[in-house]
């Protein structure tokens, strides 16, 4: 069966499924004087397709927007005047800043800062009620869903990445950053403990290195309690990986071949004899992607724009990695009581990048010039993580103390070169080379003591302590200047230890039908700070911060009905800096765009609610969740210029306020077919306004709002028992201001699975982005232009998996355990919360 034919027979059933979602469109424009410049994230990185609007103080009809490139680059043409920037990024906060546009030139980079932060978290949840007794793909808990993804035909074959851009309430951008109602701070866990896995700033990169295949389930917690690390303020994602509950030698492997290019074969095994436990899970891959971005744009007042006509600008980005992960650990039984468990994780990840960004201009006068810039870069990390555990029980009760110790490390190598031409003559190089070293250790003790039937009382302490160590080499040469040479100021050694010391207390019972949970966490933390660079008139920077805070949290519930209850929350979160903004110029583009770390630099503090209703009735279940969040301290970026120089300024100022309305249901409506749905519905308002005579000769404001809404459908269709398919929709809706029109976008993705082998064998088949629609095209027209513009992040591609079993022993029944309030989590969980 040929792609076309895919295409004729899925299209008319599907597109009736995939439905709502609009998010945020933003605007994009030019007008008389030239204005370009970089938007870049807080480790100076570019941000691709972030939207910058120019808001013209006076005059609405002035004001205009744009989309960055794939290197973050923008370029648009505006009226003069004052204006206020907005800069925006679905997976980052919103920043804005007040800029006075006089005459045609590049303002710098502007810094937007992803709602991440990388501390360390706790494990395992509060486990409540549990609202779906049957197998579903996701169930919903007092504090928590549960996600399946076994169910997902969609990503098999695939990898985190992919699972979680099905999973309720989390979206995932096409550039793999992840967030959960609107924001990005999202923490993750990995078997209910910070990991070296997802290296030391959460990319996209670890995303991709673990394969779908090794993961058993992901737990979604929007509003942890006081018994997890306080930072995440937009909530915690758990990753469970597999281990397997049958004796005797067990396993399964997995291959995949796709296009593009991709190839990928993983292994999980395990062998359990008497009390010893033992597991291996491993497998590597290779991956390309390609990113296109294009802008064409026609002037019909050739005069306001220095006689220029047209311009048409593409960006083309090719990209490849390699990635290997083996992990190996043993769980040992001294008694039913007693028992210890180790393992050990290795994670390889190397990529490369060529990008190639073009301008060809035309000018009144049938002339035209052309641009190029040539961008080389190479990343190669390497991380390890070991992990001890002592679990005893003191009875039959319930009454347990879990010891656990996690020593972990990431090193990684970051290398860039860039050449920039104009009109095939020379102007400019870089070479920019960072090394970057992680260590962490994570100790903790927890202990659970159940008072009668429906009460517990729960306590913990935790120590962290987190080392990052920076080496950043910066050479550049110029027509003037034709010699390479260090740039004093970017070549530097840093030195960021963070140690925090934890504790917590939480009591939960039921009284009839109210169940409560009430919570308080204390944390301690210490940071020192160690610069130096070449600038031998600076003095080396030596900074020392400490920070006490409580973090309570309440959690209700109220049983209707059997699967039929009420759910309330609030949790106060903290929003650590990460340790790059900290460092005093830790990044480098070129000489007019500066990112300044600042050393001063404190964390914010988030007040978090949420009211939620959940019922299951028979084959049907559905969960509404309000939310509203309140940040303080709100960290934004400050853009200032310095003797011609633009530079981007990490600040605490004002607040941020999200809210929203989290809808996740569940339908299966007949035998053979079955429904997952999210809608995420969401706003936001920040506020601030920033004034510093040294710096600024106007006050900057950071006032803004905005709003934004996702969708997404799951479709299974269920042929015979050996044979389903699914069909996944996505849509985002159109939007239009009064220059711009955003079309809408959606994407629909296909998988199917067939069981062979006499069950020992399944063979998978997907697509993802079926009809190559996953792009976003906008038309602004103005007096003075109209500009098309079209981004694709990755066309469309597919794959085929094929996965064997082999088995010896059958699956251990866990005894049967009354679900209530004080219930533990699931049996194979074996992390304690902190």
């Amino acid at each position: 069966m040929n792609q076309t034919e895919i295409i004729n027979i899925f299209t008319k059933k599907t597109l009736a499924l995939t439905f709502v979602l609009s998010a945020a469109a933003f605007a994009f424009g030019q007008e008389k004087v030239g204005v370009s410049g970089t938007i870049v994230d807080k480790s100076n990185q570019p941000v691709p397709y972030a939207s910058v609007t120019f808001s013209h103080k006076q005059n609405k009809l002035f004001s205009d927007a744009t989309l960055t490139d794939e290197k973050g680059q923008y370029r648009l043409e505006l009226t003069p005047g004052n204006y206020d920037v907005s800069v925006e990024a679905i997976d980052y906060k919103k920043s804005t800043i007040n800029k006075q546009i006089a005459a045609a030139g590049n303002i710098g980079a502007l810094s937007i800062e992803a709602e991440a932060s990388t501390t360390n978290l706790k494990t395992q949840d509060i486990q409540g009620v549990t609202i779906t007794a049957t197998v579903k793909p996701y169930k919903v808990e007092l504090d928590k869903r549960t996600y399946d993804p076994s169910q997902d035909i969609v990503s098999k074959g695939g990898n985190l990445q992919d699972v979680l851009s099905n999973v309720p309430s989390v979206s995932v951008d096409t550039d793999g950053t992840v967030s959960m109602r609107g924001s990005s701070n999202v923490r993750f866990l990995i078997n209910g403990k910070p990991s070296a896995l997802l290296g030391i700033d959460d990319g996209a990169n670890a995303l991709q290195s673990i394969p779908a295949d090794q993961i058993e389930r992901i737990e979604v917690i929007t509003n942890p309690s006081s018994k997890f690390e306080a930072s995440g303020t937009a909530g915690i994602l758990n990753i469970i990986l597999k281990k397997s509950k049958k004796t005797g030698f067990n396993g399964s492997v997995t291959g995949t071949l796709g296009y593009l290019p991709q190839t990928n074969l993983n292994t999980n095994l395990s062998w359990r004899k008497g009390n010893l436990t033992w597991f291996l899970n491993g497998g590597g891959g290779y991956r390309e992607s390609k990113n296109t971005n294009r802008n064409n744009a026609t002037y019909f007042n050739a005069v306001a724009d220095k006689d220029r006509t047209a311009i048409n600008q593409e960006s083309i980005s090719n990209n490849n990695n390699n990635n290997y992960n083996a992990s190996s650990g043993f769980v040992y039984d001294f008694s039913d009581k007693t028992s210890i468990n180790a393992s050990a994780t290795v994670r390889t990840f190397d990529s490369e990048n060529i990008g190639n960004v073009t301008y060809d201009e035309r000018f009144k006068d049938g002339t035209g010039a052309f641009s190029q810039r040539l961008n080389n870069g190479s990343n190669d990390n390497l991380a390890f993580q070991g992990d001890f555990g002592l679990d005893h029980k003191f009875d039959d009760k319930g009454q347990l103390i879990s010891l656990s110790a996690s020593l972990q490390s990431n090193r990684s190598f970051n290398d860039t070169y860039v050449n920039q031409t104009q009109n095939g003559l020379y102007e400019l190089e870089n070479s920019i080379n960072q090394t970057t070293k992680n260590k962490t250790l994570v100790g903790k003790a927890d202990y659970e003591l159940p008072i009668g039937e429906n009460a517990k009382i729960e306590a913990g302490y935790r120590l962290d302590i987190n080392q990052n160590v920076y080496d950043n080499d910066v050479l550049e040469r110029t027509v003037a200047n034709p010699v390479f040479h260090f740039l004093n100021n970017y070549t530097y050694n840093a030195y960021y230890r963070e140690i925090f010391n934890a504790g917590y207390v939480q009591f939960r019972s039921k009284i009839g039908k109210l169940g409560y949970q009430l919570g308080l966490r204390n944390e301690y933390s210490q940071v020192d700070i160690k610069y130096s660079n070449l600038d031998y008139y600076t003095d080396n920077i030596n900074s020392k911060k400490t920070y006490n805070n409580l973090f309570p949290s309440v959690f209700l519930s109220y049983e209707i009905a059997k699967d039929n209850q009420f759910l309330i929350n609030y949790s106060r979160r903290i929003d650590r800096p990460r340790s790059f903004f900290l460092i005093p110029n830790p990044s480098y583009t070129d000489n007019q765009n500066i990112f300044e770390g600042n050393i001063d630099l404190n964390p914010s503090y988030v007040d978090s609610y949420e009211f939620g209703y959940s019922i299951s009735k028979g084959k049907f279940t559905i969960n509404p969740t309000l939310y509203y969040r309140h940040s303080t301290d709100d960290v934004k970026m400050l853009v200032y210029s310095d003797k011609g120089v633009f530079k981007t300024r990490p600040i605490n100022l004002g607040s941020d306020d999200r809210y929203g309305l989290d809808l996740n249901f569940n339908w299966d409506a007949t035998k053979w077919l079955k429904f997952l749905g999210n809608v995420d519905l969401f706003g936001y308002k920040t506020t601030g306004i920033y004034t510093d005579p040294a710096i600024l000769t106007k006050p900057m404001s950071f006032e803004g709002t905005g709003f934004s809404t996702r969708a997404r459908l799951t479709s299974t269709f269920k042929i015979d028992k050996t044979f389903s398919f699914q069909l996944q929709g996505f849509y985002r809706g159109a939007q239009k201001t009064e220059n711009q029109t955003r079309n809408d976008m959606y994407a629909l993705n296909l998988g199917a699975s067939k069981t062979i082998w006499d069950g020992n064998g399944t063979v998978s088949f997907n697509i993802q982005d079926i009809f190559n629609t996953r792009s976003m095209r906008s038309v602004t027209n103005t007096a003075e232009f109209s500009r098309d513009s079209y981004m694709q992040w990755q066309p469309r591609q597919f794959a085929v998996s094929l996965t064997y079993r082999f088995k010896q022993g059958e699956k251990i029944e866990q005894p049967k355990k009354k679900k209530d309030v004080n219930s533990n989590a699931t049996g194979d969980e074996q992390q304690a919360p902190m």
